[in-house]
């Protein structure tokens, strides 16, 4: 399973006042813990400072490789600020995402085009929110083939079918999984990524049912995620999802994760 911490993010408030204060030791101490405790990528998102992302972005991207070897997620809703971000990134990046809205498509692709990027594709079109599996898959191939088609290699795709709230469609959950399995029987050789958080949006317990949910997209084949790496009951449940998908060798990651005391909450 690939994890892309997601705490350095400017839509909460302490990390927005720790950007605006340039407070490189607080962003770095959350970019450590987030690496120590299993994320493969940070995400940086400094999307709320319009007029300034610009700037920020490119100072998150230094300050949290300044502290810790793991590649970021460069995440941002202007093309613009992640060009400038993925100039200034050691090794790597992930882009967090290209989508099939015309206007993020045609900035984006010639970023990625023949790089070695790591590249979210948004199940998301200027018509909206896809709401069926079969919207999602539509939007899937698009993206896929321009991706291909643009020397990015299958490898290097991560389809996000996008997940919607079950709070206002009790359909949403289970076409999202559906979509997971016929991306991947499709697309031989991508993965799939989501933040999963949204299918528990307006409900009681919503911890709960993001580990529900996590454990049933695992099944599916999903082998990404954008989550908090420091939520101990997410991580135990990612650790034994993945080994009893049959995704851990020897169930060598659930063993190793016991011995470090990760699974006990």
């Amino acid at each position: 399973m690939i994890i892309v911490g997601e705490l350095i993010n400017a839509s909460r408030k302490a990390i927005a006042a720790a950007i605006e204060d340039r407070d490189a030791e607080k962003i770095q101490e959350i970019a450590r813990r987030q690496a120590e405790n299993g994320a493969n990528y940070i995400d940086v998102n400094a999307g709320v400072f319009v007029g300034r992302e610009v700037d920020y972005l490119k100072w998150l991207v230094t300050t949290v490789q300044d502290a810790v070897e793991t590649p970021c997620c460069i995440d941002s809703p202007d093309p613009a600020a992640i060009e400038a971000a993925l100039e200034l990134h050691q090794g790597t990046a992930m882009l967090n995402s290209i989508s099939l809205e015309k206007e993020r498509y045609e900035a984006l692709m010639p970023i990625v085009a023949g790089t070695d990027l790591k590249v979210i594709a948004l199940c998301m079109s200027d018509e909206g929110m896809p709401e069926t599996t079969d919207a999602r898959l539509g939007i899937a191939d698009r993206l896929v083939n321009g991706l291909v088609q643009n020397n990015v290699p299958l490898e290097n795709i991560y389809v996000d079918p996008l997940v919607q709230p079950i709070s206002t469609n009790q359909e949403f959950g289970m076409a999202f999984l559906e979509a997971i399995e016929k991306i991947l029987a499709r697309f031989a050789g991508v993965h799939t990524i989501c933040g999963l958080s949204n299918i528990s949006y307006g409900l009681p317990e919503r911890a709960l049912l993001n580990q529900i949910f996590m454990a049933m997209a695992i099944g599916r084949g999903l082998d990404g995620a954008i989550v908090d790496p420091l939520n101990r009951r997410m991580m135990a449940t990612i650790y034994a999802a993945e080994a009893l998908a049959g995704r851990d060798e020897y169930c060598g990651q659930y063993l190793t994760a016991y011995r470090q005391e990760k699974l006990s909450f």
